[in-house]
C-alpha cells in the first residue's frame, strides 16, 4: 500500500452557520440547536456548523414545495428540460470549487470527489433530454370510435432523504427526475454533508423557479420524521441503512404515499480459475479500497476458486499496495479516512472481534498528515464464518473478506447467503459460467468483469432483498417512481 503526504488545506475563516434554502430564498432555522461538521481528514478543520433543525423547518419547506407545484407541473416538458440545463451549466461552472468541498467534507479523494461532480451534469443533462419524452400511449378501446391512452402525471412534493457518501450524485439522481417530471423537491441531506448540499442550492437557485427545490439541513430526528409526515409529502425517496428504511417505509405505509429505499449492500466479486487475475485483483482491489470502501456498491466479500486462492492474493497484495493512502487533497490519493471517529471506532471492534486471520494489512503512518484524520488501514481476512459481522453486516470501510469456493455454484451459494443483493461481479473467460451466474446470482447490478462499483447514469440502479424497496433509481426506470399512470377514455 503505497501511502502519500501532504500539508491539508486550512480554512482561516469562520465556518459558517448553515441556513435552508425554502422558497427561493435563504431562512435560519427556527431550533436553536447546532452540530459540528469536521473534516474526516482533519478533524481540527471545522467545516461548518449544521443547524439541527426543528419540525417547523420540514413543515415550511414542503408548504413551500406545495405552492410551487402548481406552477411547476403545468409548465412544459422543453420548459423543465431549459431549467434542468441551466442548473448543469451552473454546476460545471463551479465544478473545480465543489469537488474541492466534497473532498474536505466527507473525505472522498480528490480525483474521485471531481468525477462526482462530472457526474451531475451528466446526470441533469440527461433528465433534460427524458422531460420531453413520450410521457403515454394509446390503448385499444373495446367501445367503437373510442378514444383511450395513459398520461404519466407527477405525485406532487417528493421528500428526498440522502446520505454523506455521494453528497451531490445521489441527491442528483433524485432530484433531477423529479424535476424532470413535473415534481418538486425537499432535500433532507445526511448532517455530514449539509455544507455541500448546501453549495449545491446555491446553483439551485440561480437555475430554478423559487421553492421548486428546497433544502432542510437537520437532524433526522428534528427534521427527517417532521418531513416524512408532512401532509404536502406524497412520496419518499431515501438512501441509507436498513434500520432507517424499515421507519421510512413504515411511515409511508401509514400514509399511504409511494415509497423507495435504498438500503446498502454486502456486494461479491467471485473469481473462478480461468480468470484474468491481474484484472481480477486491480479491481477488486479498487472496489474494496477505494474512498475506504465507503459506497454501498463496494467489494467487502471476494470468493476465489480453491485453485488459485495463493496467487490470486498474492496478486490482490500488489494491487492494494498500489492504491495511494493519503489526506485527500492529494492528487493521487485513493483511500483516505473514513467519515467519523466513530466509525473508524466501530469497524476496529469489528476486526479485533474477529478470529479470521489477517492475510493483508496496511499501515498508517506515523505522520502529523495523518494524526488529526480517522485513518484505517486496508484490511483482508479469510476464513470468517459465513455468519459472521464481516460475512454479512455493511462495515462501511477498507475491509475485504475472502472465502474459498469448491466450483461456481459453490461460489454463487456463497455470494447469494446474505440478507443483501446490491452489486456481483464475476470474473471469468467462459460464457457458460457467464450466463449460469447472471441467472442465478440475487443482485439488482450484476456485472461480469468489471467492478462491483458504480452504475451509467442513465442505466437502472437498485438491488434486490434487504438491498432496495424494489424499485429502480437512475435511467428511464427512474419515471416509474416520480410519475402516476392516468388512463384516458373519450368516447364519440
Amino acid at each position: 500500500m503505497t501511502t502519500h503526504t501532504t500539508p491539508m488545506s486550512r480554512v482561516a475563516t469562520e465556518p459558517p452557520r448553515l441556513q435552508q434554502f425554502v422558497g427561493g430564498a435563504w431562512v435560519a432555522s427556527t431550533g436553536d440547536g447546532w452540530l459540528d461538521d469536521r473534516n474526516p481528514s482533519d478533524a481540527t478543520d471545522l467545516v461548518a456548523y449544521v443547524p439541527e433543525g426543528s419540525p417547523e423547518d420540514a413543515r415550511r419547506a414542503a408548504t413551500a414545495a406545495a405552492a410551487a407545484f402548481e406552477r411547476w407541473s403545468t409548465i412544459t416538458g422543453v420548459a423543465r428540460a431549459d431549467h434542468l440545463y441551466r442548473w448543469s451549466t451552473a454546476i460545471a461552472d463551479r465544478q473545480e470549487e465543489l469537488a474541492q468541498a466534497v473532498a474536505r467534507e466527507v473525505g472522498k479523494p480528490i480525483g474521485e470527489a471531481r468525477g462526482e461532480v462530472a457526474r451531475c451534469v451528466a446526470i441533469l443533462r440527461y433528465y433534460a433530454g427524458e422531460a420531453v419524452r413520450q410521457v403515454g400511449e394509446v390503448i385499444p378501446a373495446q367501445a367503437a370510435g373510442a378514444l383511450q391512452f395513459t398520461l404519466r402525471e407527477p405525485l406532487g412534493v417528493v421528500a428526498l432523504i440522502t446520505p454523506w457518501n455521494f453528497p451531490v450524485a445521489i441527491p442528483l439522481w433524485k432530484t433531477a427526475p423529479a424535476l424532470a417530471f413535473g415534481n418538486t423537491v425537499v432535500l433532507k441531506p445526511a448532517e455530514m454533508s449539509s455544507h455541500v448540499a448546501s453549495l449545491l442550492a446555491e446553483t439551485a437557485s440561480v437555475s430554478l423557479p423559487a421553492g421548486v427545490f428546497n433544502l432542510v439541513p437537520g437532524s433526522g430526528p428534528a427534521v427527517g420524521e417532521a418531513l416524512l409526515r408532512a401532509p404536502e409529502v406524497s412520496a419518499i425517496s431515501f438512501t441509507g441503512s436498513g434500520r432507517v428504511g424499515a421507519r421510512v417505509a413504515a411511515i409511508a405505509a401509514e400514509r399511504n404515499i409511494r415509497y423507495q429505499t435504498e438500503m446498502g449492500g454486502k456486494n461479491v466479486a467471485i473469481v473462478l480459475p480461468d480468470a484474468d487475475l491481474a484484472q481480477a485483483a486491480s479491481l477488486t482491489a479498487a472496489g474494496a479500497m477505494r474512498y475506504a470502501g465507503q459506497k454501498c456498491t463496494a467489494t467487502s466479500r471476494v470468493v476465489v476458486a480453491h485453485d488459485i486462492e495463493g496467487p490470486f492474493l498474492a496478486e490482490l497484495r500488489r494491487q492494494i499496495d498500489a492504491l495511494v493512502l493519503g489526506p485527500v487533497t492529494a492528487p493521487n490519493a485513493a483511500v483516505g479516512p473514513v467519515i467519523s471517529e466513530h466509525a473508524r471506532d466501530s469497524i476496529r471492534r469489528t476486526l479485533g472481534a474477529t478470529n479470521a486471520e489477517r492475510v493483508y494489512e496496511g499501515i498508517i503512518p506515523d505522520s502529523a498528515d495523518f494524526a488529526n484524520g480517522w485513518f484505517l488501514p486496508p484490511t483482508v481476512l479469510r476464513g470468517a464464518a459465513t455468519d459472521s459481522e464481516l460475512a454479512q453486516r455493511e462495515l462501511f470501510g477498507p475491509v475485504l473478506a475472502m472465502f474459498p469456493a469448491d466450483d461456481l455454484d459453490h461460489a454463487i451459494a456463497l455470494a447469494n447467503d446474505t440478507a443483501y443483493g446490491l452489486s456481483a461481479s464475476l470474473f471469468t473467460r467462459d460464457i457458460r459460467s457467464a450466463l449460469h451466474y447472471v441467472k442465478r446470482i440475487k443482485a439488482g447490478l450484476v456485472r461480469v468483469n468489471g467492478d462491483t462499483t458504480g452504475v451509467d447514469p442513465h442505466a437502472p440502479f437498485g438491488g434486490m432483498k434487504g438491498s432496495s424497496s424494489g424499485s429502480r433509481e437512475q435511467g428511464p426506470a427512474a419515471r416509474e417512481f416520480y410519475t402516476e399512470i392516468k388512463t384516458v377514455q373519450i368516447n364519440p
